[in-house]
């Protein structure tokens, strides 16, 4: 296990860590509610002292050049908060709860017109250009020898009859890697439940009828725009 930060992300440490205090303040009366813990004061800075030694084995996957690296920054966290809540005996699909209604309310603590700004974003024709191009450099031999805890992935075009506008294929999926690495696997799934609210918020509906992390060949995302109110 690497002992330091990786410049990169030392640079955003401390959004990074102000981003977990969050967290757990929207956590706390899940915490004693769901998963019966009473010194939530102590469970808060076991989390905090788990998610340093997370920010030393968040993999480099390419910097500010990968559009991957937001994803180890915004949700490699919840690993911190998934292995404490563990040890304290919480069953993995309490800690799933917890974990994706805490992330909810932290995007739904942005701003709106920003939330669906970014979505429109994702879903623009600029975008799916840009994912294209990434979606074929990320399977290539060079990418994967520089960057092997990387993501893998495929663009997919919608087919006749097909209602999503657009599709990705993970072939293989960096938290898959972490996890596999850092003895992390029952609490993947987890992971994998905070896409779609992720996605939702921003107005983009995702459908996923499986994963990497439950055996499948790849993920199969597709993302459609959700009507506006």
């Amino acid at each position: 296990m690497a002992e330091t930060i990786h410049p990169f992300y030392e640079q955003y440490r401390g959004a990074m860590e102000a981003a977990m205090r969050y967290r757990l303040d929207l956590a706390e009366a899940m915490l004693r509610e769901r998963a019966h813990l009473t010194d939530v004061d102590r469970i808060r800075q076991e989390v905090m002292d788990e998610f340093q030694i997370v920010l030393t084995q968040m993999p480099y996957v390419g910097g500010a050049a990968s559009r991957m690296s937001d994803f180890f920054m915004r949700l490699t966290g919840f690993m911190a908060i998934s292995r404490v809540l563990r040890r304290h005996g919480v069953p993995p699909p309490v800690i799933g709860e917890i974990e994706r209604e805490t992330y909810k309310a932290q995007l739904l603590g942005e701003p709106e017109a920003e939330r669906l700004a970014s979505g429109r974003q994702f879903m623009s024709s600029e975008n799916r250009a840009l994912l294209r191009e990434q979606a074929i450099d990320s399977a290539t031999e060079s990418h994967q020898r520089e960057f092997p805890e990387d993501f893998v992935y495929d663009f997919v075009e919608p087919g006749p009859g097909d209602e999503f506008e657009f599709g990705i294929n993970y072939r293989a999926c960096g938290f898959c890697k972490f996890a596999a690495r850092h003895g992390d696997k029952e609490i993947l799934p987890n992971i994998c439940g905070l896409d779609f609210d992720a996605y939702a918020t921003r107005g983009i509906r995702l459908e996923r009828t499986q994963t990497l992390a439950g055996g499948a060949s790849h993920c199969n995302f597709r993302f459609s725009r959700l009507p506006s109110d």
